[in-house]
């Protein structure tokens, strides 16, 4: 007998004798890996009570223990998504000075952002696959690889006749966003604890708008609108080296430092889900279910809808800004910045109010109603011909379309665990970029043919369908109740009842962890 089998059976004995009878408990013992998959993938309830008989099986609290580290490894993470994040848009963000060093039309400059809502969809379960059995330190490494590569492919790109080259260097890099978007909430899942996990999560998808806001602003600033051929490809040259060179850093970094998951896991939802056996786990059964789970299935197109919106206008900002109000580049880019800073803030902050309170439904559901009053506050004062308008406007916007993005994530992970982190956030992530190409074409066309404000009224009306289907999703927060179960493990079954009904009338966990 281990020793895990002889201290539950002085526990349990320990219970009968306090009960006066001399009886243990008289239920099946099972295993932690049978017990997490018979509680969690059967139909569930409203509500978060249960009964004592209905509690988990007795034995002991496995160790659990936070890594003072964890911090460097999401920091880590948040630099790579930023250097990614920031290729992205800049090209976008300029969109008329290389529409006119390339000689090209804007649905080239448009596809040369859209490259990367496309590659990701065809690659997502391949990577997604990697990510279940190679581990997220070997899915990191690879996408930071390709996102170097790709850095140093568009230095040679700083000449009128290398469109064709440019887009490559910008398709290997959309390949390293595939290895990128589904990181956060797995990330966040293996290193950090109970109370910590969402604002760690949004921390992770913070990097990821830290470098859409630096591709927002610095762009404008190194690469002027000027009418010399010569200087304006000096001036390209430049931004691509500063970008290969920050990538090649944080390659090396990646290699060096970046490691797969603490000895000790950081929370017993964790730790029940490390002793399931890996032969047990099927990367198609666990779609199948993802496919077949209702509430998340709401959530995947309503997340999409909305983060489509934000990827549509963040690649026709540009567009947007220069029909009203022209030469202001510099100000599109700063616009742009706003938007994205606000978000950060929202981000975090999203993070942190769901860290204390638990209520994502509630909260998701709040902030997808603001975002779509907040687009249509910033399409109808757009054309006033104010800019500090514009600018007031896009962080109302901001802060509530991008502070959306982590909610999602974590939204998903209590929808659908024990099911992989990596898997629901890949398909949630699937979805927005579906609609994010469908929604930039079909606004670039609108405003080419009825201006700025008929498309940004094209989004606002998806983003209202998207708050009604928000509204419909079942919440069910599984996550939750598994680290409940733990708790209860540890009373007896009177306190285990009293424990239940306290959680779910406060809807929080406790921590079981120590700090190292």
């Amino acid at each position: 007998m281990s020793s895990q089998d002889e201290f539950s059976q002085e526990w349990t004995d320990g219970l009968g004798e306090a009960r006066g009878d001399g009886r243990s408990p008289t239920r099946k013992r099972t295993s932690v890996g049978e017990y997490n998959h018979q509680l969690l993938l059967e139909d569930s309830n409203d509500t978060l009570e249960t009964s004592a008989q209905d509690a988990a099986p007795f034995f002991p609290l496995m160790e659990t223990k936070l890594y003072k580290r964890r911090w460097v490894m999401l920091f880590i993470f948040s630099a790579y998504s930023m250097s990614n994040a920031f290729m992205w848009l800049q090209y976008s963000i300029i969109s008329n000075i290389f529409m006119r060093f390339y000689s090209i039309n804007s649905l080239a400059i448009d596809w040369l952002s859209m490259i990367y809502f496309l590659t990701y969809i065809p690659l997502i379960l391949p990577v997604t696959w990697l990510l279940e059995n190679r581990g997220i330190r070997d899915v990191v490494v690879v996408g930071s690889a390709f996102n170097c590569i790709g850095a140093w492919v568009k230095t040679s790109t700083a000449e009128p006749d290398m469109f064709a080259m440019t887009f490559l260097g910008q398709f290997v890099c959309s390949v390293a966003t595939v290895y990128i978007l589904g990181i956060p909430s797995r990330l966040a899942s293996l290193w950090f604890g109970q109370q910590e996990v969402s604002t760690a999560c949004s921390i992770g998808v913070l990097g990821n708008q830290m470098g859409i806001a630096i591709g927002f602003l610095v762009p404008p600033i190194l690469v002027p609108n000027v009418d010399d051929m010569n200087e304006l490809a000096y001036h390209i040259r430049i931004m691509f080296y500063i970008s290969a060179g920050v990538a090649t850093l944080i390659f090396i970094l990646v290699v060096i430092v970046f490691q797969e998951r603490p000895e000790i896991p950081p929370t017993q939802a964790q730790a029940q889900a490390r002793s399931i056996p890996p032969d047990e786990y099927s990367y198609t059964a666990s779609i199948k279910r993802l496919l077949g789970n209702k509430p998340f299935m709401l959530l995947v197109v309503s997340y999409g809808l909305n983060v489509g919106c934000f990827y549509a206008v963040s690649t026709l900002l540009n567009r947007m800004i220069i029909e009203h109000y022209p030469g202001e580049e510099v100000n599109a880019g700063r616009i742009g910045l706003t938007i994205v800073t606000a978000g950060m803030v929202g981000s975090l902050l999203c993070g942190i109010w769901l860290d204390k309170t638990k209520t994502y439904k509630q909260t998701t559901l709040v902030v997808y109603l603001l975002s779509l009053i907040g687009m249509l506050v910033y399409a109808f004062t757009l054309n006033l011909g104010h800019l500090w308008v514009v600018f007031l406007t896009a962080g109302i916007l901001g802060f509530f379309m991008t502070g959306y993005l982590p909610l999602g994530f974590e939204f998903a992970v209590e929808l659908t665990y024990p099911e992989s982190e990596g898997t629901s956030s890949g398909l949630l992530n699937c979805s927005a970029q579906i609609f994010g190409i469908i929604f930039t074409i079909s606004q670039g066309k609108i405003i080419d043919n009825w201006g700025t404000l008929a498309g940004n009224i094209f989004l606002s009306i998806f983003l209202l369908i998207g708050t009604v289907m928000t509204g419909f999703i079942k919440s069910d927060l599984r996550r939750q109740k598994a680290n409940l179960q733990a708790e209860v493990q540890t009373v007896s079954p009177a306190d285990s009842m009293s424990s239940v009904q306290d959680y779910g009338a406060t809807a929080c966990r406790g921590p079981w962890h120590r700090q190292s």
